[in-house]
């Protein structure tokens, strides 16, 4: 039975009594935890699965977090991260130095958290003083005849260095590194003679360079503090050097040592730690993306790294990036990314994610339990300490909680985009700030609900306009054979907006069966056609015994030029050609959405709450009479957040809303007759179309 549904079941009115506060500010004291730890309220299972995969400490165990935008993916993850990160112990630092037994190739060493730094101001001052005194060093060394006055000093100053390195446990200082160092330099000065140059130079300025200083510096690559936990870092914008370092470059004329050019990318600063990407910023680099996966899948496979010059195609430091070590590095990757660019690239790229055993799903949507909404407010409360905006009242908590049921079209159930309810709270804030009110209120956040449809309408008002000014004809008013309104869903983003089209059908004798013109002209989409091939089957179904139906029947969406798509119009397709066959007029200011199956059964559809809004407004627009509503299916009762204005305009009788369970239901509604009585003046005209096609076209005989 088709059923009229009240004013009270057309949304979910979240009760303001289950709330224990007058406004928001009582929250912060009640709970003072953050705002993310709310949202993980939320996400429970997700933190569960986070959580745990960041207490594995092997290798290996990466994680995945597959969410949509806006469902605090980052936020929530680099919150749990930084948790996890303060149980673990401080990294190490990494230090480039110069190796003097092998022609200056990089030597990679680690050292404990702020040694690093220690070295590098050692080795500066130790290079400060030695440049001061070499002069004198030298004249020394001449005068005497014997390096011993220079090697004294250089034992002192070592000596220094290594007492400096308070970090560093004594038998971990790199005792070798310091004696190739003093042997390089003694060396280097007891085969050097003073000589004069013909414009008398010294070849002593020539020595009192970077290119012979430079090599006893030490280039601290990454930098931690002894005081600091394991490091977490987020990069927002991945690229090749971002993530795996470079060389940085150099003029012909520089005399910087290439060792000293060496810079860190974000996975050797992340060693000992965690890494957060996002999966879209690596595929949406069209020139390096392959790139980056490619050398990405291959760390994590080796557990290694090779700065690489990855700036130029220039084959300057060549010579260095061949000589480079493999510097281990232990990092845990947190990548995210949405479901379907997930299972993109697994079907590209399988063996990429077996490298990320730790899968973390965030819900698009949660149960409206008292404790979800409870998080939600202290949410809110948290958000608008955040933003030093003003406090929300419990009636706009409510009303912001219904809105949040509205982004997902469910009674039952709560969106998790936190992002857009943050931007709705700040929205109804700068609304409360208008009116100079102290608290935001109800009125403000439908306010602020109103300002934003205002913002996205143009296109809605503009095809609304058309109908009114009858360019698309829409008749909202009295009967008629054949046609139909059926309401489409047009999502441009923001401009999300439900519009009536028209449906209309003719029969005629032949033995096509159901023709739709859209697809006879290739503007239909394949879930259209699936639709329409199901209302054929529940056609000939209906009427068995008079198969095969001698029966052509035409469909088409009228002034449609874009192209349709999705089954949601079938039920409207069906009563069209039923009133077509039957003779039986339909009512043209009932609206029907409803996608049906084989055995006449009516299915949910998307879209619902912004389909009749969009009908409403023109029904409006054109003059409200009392006849005019939609007729829906019983199966999506529990999507209705329809908005005031509809549900007032129900409460006056200007306008009706009504489900239906089967296509039984609909044509009952639509036309006042049972779908018995339609279906024996059909076979009447199927009967006759028989007849017609006997007498023109004579079987011949076998």
């Amino acid at each position: 039975m088709q059923k009229i549904l009240t004013p009270q079941e057309l949304t979910l009115n979240v009760a303001r009594q289950q709330f224990n506060f007058a406004d928001t500010s009582a929250l912060i004291a009640e709970a003072p935890d953050s705002a993310q730890y709310q949202a993980w309220v939320a996400q429970a299972e997700a933190k569960k699965a986070a959580e745990f995969g960041l207490s594995i400490q092997q290798t290996g165990f990466n994680l995945l977090a597959l969410g949509e935008p806006g469902s605090g993916r980052t936020t929530l993850m680099l919150s749990v991260m930084h948790e996890a990160a303060k149980k673990w112990p401080a990294a190490c630092d990494l230090v480039a130095l110069y190796q003097f037994e092998a022609s200056g190739k990089p030597l990679f060493i680690k050292l404990p958290a702020g040694a690093g730094t220690q070295l590098k101001q050692a080795l500066d001052t130790f290079v400060r003083v030695f440049a001061k005194e070499l002069a004198s060093l030298l004249d020394a060394k001449v005068q005497q005849n014997s390096i011993t006055p220079l090697q004294t000093f250089i034992d002192e100053q070592l000596n220094t260095v290594k007492a400096s390195l308070t970090l560093i446990e004594p038998d971990k200082i790199p005792a070798h590194y310091f004696s190739t160092l003093q042997k390089d330099i003694l060396e280097t000065l007891e085969t050097w003679q003073p000589t004069t140059g013909p414009e008398g130079e010294s070849n002593l300025e020539a020595l009192m360079s970077e290119s012979f200083f430079g090599r006893y510096r030490a280039n601290v690559l990454v930098e931690h503090h002894a005081t600091q936990h394991a490091p977490v870092l987020y990069d927002n914008d991945p690229s090749l050097q971002s993530l795996f370092g470079g060389i940085e470059g150099a003029s012909e004329a520089s005399n910087i040592p290439d060792f000293m050019r060496l810079r860190a990318g974000n996975l050797m600063r992340a060693d000992g730690g965690t890494l957060l990407l996002h999966l879209r910023d690596i595929l949406a680099d069209e020139q390096n993306g392959a790139h980056i996966l490619e050398k990405l899948h291959r760390f994590l496979r080796n557990g290694t790294l090779q700065i690489e010059d990855l700036s130029s195609s220039s084959n300057q430091g060549s010579s260095l990036i061949s000589a480079q070590a493999a510097i281990p590095v232990s990092v845990k990757i947190v990548l995210i990314t949405t479901r379907e660019d997930y299972y993109e690239l697994l079907g590209v790229k399988p063996d990429f994610f077996d490298y990320f055993p730790i899968k973390i799903e965030f819900a698009d949507q949660v149960k409206a339990s008292a404790e979800n909404y409870a998080a939600y407010a202290s949410f809110i409360a948290h958000k608008c300490q955040q933003h030093h905006c003003r406090h929300v009242t419990a009636d706009a908590v409510a009303a912001l909680l219904q809105a949040m049921h509205r982004l997902i079209e469910d009674q039952t159930r709560l969106s998790t985009k936190f992002a857009v309810l943050e931007k709705l709270l700040l929205e109804s804030a700068a609304a409360a700030s208008l009116r100079g009110a102290e608290l935001v209120t109800i009125e403000d956040v439908k306010s602020a609900i109103q300002r934003k449809y205002a913002r996205h309408s143009y296109i809605e008002a503009h095809m609304r306009d058309s109908i009114v000014d009858k360019e698309l004809i829409i008749s909202v008013h009295g009967d008629c054979i054949g046609q139909i309104n059926g309401l489409t869903h047009i999502d441009l983003s923001e401009a999300s907006f439900g519009s009536p089209v028209r449906i209309s059908a003719n029969c005629y004798p032949g033995s096509r069966g159901v023709l739709t013109i859209d697809r006879e002209v290739k503007m239909s989409g394949p879930t259209h056609d699936k639709g329409v091939m199901i209302l054929q089957s529940w056609l000939h179904t209906n009427f068995a015994h008079l198969n095969p139906l001698n029966l052509t029947a035409s469909l088409v969406f009228e002034q449609e030029y874009s192209g349709v798509d999705g089954d949601s119009a079938s039920c409207a397709e069906l009563f069209a050609l039923l009133s077509s066959l039957a003779q039986v007029p339909i009512k043209q200011g009932i609206a029907v959405t409803g996608a049906m199956n084989q055995h006449g059964e009516v299915l949910p559809v998307g879209g619902l709450n912004e389909k009749i809004e969009g009908y409403f407004r023109v029904c409006k627009e054109i003059g409200l009479d009392g006849n005019q509503g939609v007729l829906m299916p019983e199966r999506n009762m529990r999507h209705l957040m329809l908005s005031d204005e509809v549900i007032q305009a129900v409460e006056q009788g200007q306008f009706h809303i009504a489900t239906m369970n089967n296509v039984a239901d609909g044509i009952q509604y639509l036309t006042g007759h049972s779908l018995q009585s339609v279906n024996v003046m059909a076979e009447v005209v199927l009967k006759d179309f028989k007849i017609i096609l006997e007498t023109n076209f004579p079987k011949r005989p076998a």
